[in-house]
């Protein structure tokens, strides 16, 4: 096998490459320049499937047993738990192991602490340490391919869907932010949401711009699509109200008027809504009759007490209470929905399941706190189960820490 010290990637040529090949054949022009760097036997990508718990290995042509088929393309669905690509997406270090006559890499691929999946290359002999290295630098290139070359086809999105969606999922779907984890400088903030078998109206949300990060936790009423129509409304509005400039103050106020005005009678959603402050490092929230948010603060986990005003939706004109909402450094603190405390969950102690998970990264913490819910419910959720973990580090406003997408002094040790 030749070294790759004797390969080097042109990058220019690479992205003409990207760019001239059609969105879904985009991967594979990497792919294809992966394989060329270390002489691989064969390379595929695995995505992260939408219910956090398996990887989905996508291919074309030949069929796969088992797989799921799409036209030519095949979706190969491999449960997580105990293989190597979930040690892989955990640690987020290379994995090389002999393998017969050869040896089998698997590196991570992320963008900003999102772990949106591995590659997996068959190679002729154990590589070198360069060669691994140049390996997961490609392997991070192709995190912005994939994330450029899915806003262009649904194959990706259709290949992370294990199960098919319903309409009111499909609409919940487009209310979630494109990517559910974010490693920052003085932060970093990971978001799930577990689906209940009838679709509830959660939704979450998050944004960082030169001076704050704001975040949301919302629930609709209902269930179905009538629950993800109010949540539309309600999650249109506080984004608009954010892109036109307005503080947390005007945006609930916003959001209340445009529920009162086009949403039905009875359709109310209950939501926190919050601005952190990234050069003072302080924080204000709005809470509109929601489930109050846990903080882990030196091993400690407890409530964070609020004010609660009504939910958005239930009095015209309302004014809301902006509270402060104190941060330290090393705090980490959890905003949840009621899904997670459902009576069919009342088994299922959150703050122990925080504390049990205090060393993890918040992208598992809140799969840790996905699956503790199924468990306790034997996966008959009655409503959505939504999170988001938000972990301060605070100081001002700087660069991260990284090693090819991913921060290595906050990723969680092997299960």
């Amino acid at each position: 096998m030749r070294g790759s010290e004797d390969f080097v990637i042109d990058v220019g040529d690479l992205l003409q490459k990207v760019e001239a090949a059609a969105p879904i054949e985009a991967v594979e022009a990497v792919a294809d320049a992966l394989g060329a760097m270390v002489e691989a036997r064969g390379v595929t990508l695995l995505i992260a499937d939408f219910s956090g718990r398996a990887v989905v290995r996508l291919t074309s042509g030949a069929l796969v047993e088992c797989a799921r088929g799409h036209g030519i393309e095949q979706a190969e669905t491999l449960p997580l738990a105990g293989t190597v690509y979930e040690r892989v997406l955990r640690t987020q270090e290379a994995d090389v192991r002999e393998d017969g006559g050869g040896a089998v890499m698997v590196v991570p691929v992320t963008d900003r602490g999102d772990a949106i999946g591995v590659i997996e290359l068959e190679l002729a002999r154990y590589p070198s340490a360069k060669e691994v290295a140049d390996v997961r630098s490609a392997a991070h290139a192709l995190a912005y391919v994939v994330i450029a070359a899915r806003r262009h086809t649904d194959v990706f999105e259709w290949g992370q869907r294990s199960t098919p969606f319903a309409l009111a999922a499909e609409i919940q779907r487009r209310l979630l932010p494109a990517s559910y984890t974010c490693e920052a400088g003085q932060f970093t903030l990971a978001g799930w949401l577990e689906p209940a078998s009838s679709v509830g109206g959660d939704t979450f949300d998050y944004t960082q711009d030169r001076d704050c990060l704001q975040l949301s936790i919302t629930d609709a009423v209902g269930h179905q699509v009538a629950a993800a129509l109010v949540a539309t409304l309600l999650v249109g509005a506080l984004r608009n109200g954010r892109r036109r400039g307005m503080d947390l103050a005007d945006q609930a106020r916003y959001a209340n008027d445009s529920l009162v005005q086009h949403a039905g009678p009875g359709q109310f959603v209950t939501g926190q809504l919050v601005r952190v402050d990234l050069h003072a490092g302080t924080g204000v929230i709005v809470n509109a009759g929601h489930v109050l948010p846990l903080r882990l603060r030196d091993g400690r986990v407890e409530e964070i007490e609020l004010r609660i005003d009504p939910p958005f939706g239930v009095v015209a004109g309302k004014s809301f209470d902006v509270q402060s909402f104190p941060l330290q450094p090393g705090d980490r603190i959890v905003f949840l929905t009621d899904g997670m405390q459902e009576r069919n969950a009342v088994d299922l102690d959150v703050a122990q399941a925080l504390a049990d998970t205090a060393d993890q990264h918040p992208r598992e913490v809140v799969h840790a706190l996905g699956r503790a819910v199924l468990k306790e419910t034997g996966g008959d959720l009655r409503d959505d189960a939504t999170m988001i973990c938000l972990d301060w580090y605070g100081g001002p406003p700087r660069a991260r820490t990284t090693e090819e997408g991913a921060d290595p002094e906050i990723a969680s040790g092997p299960a």
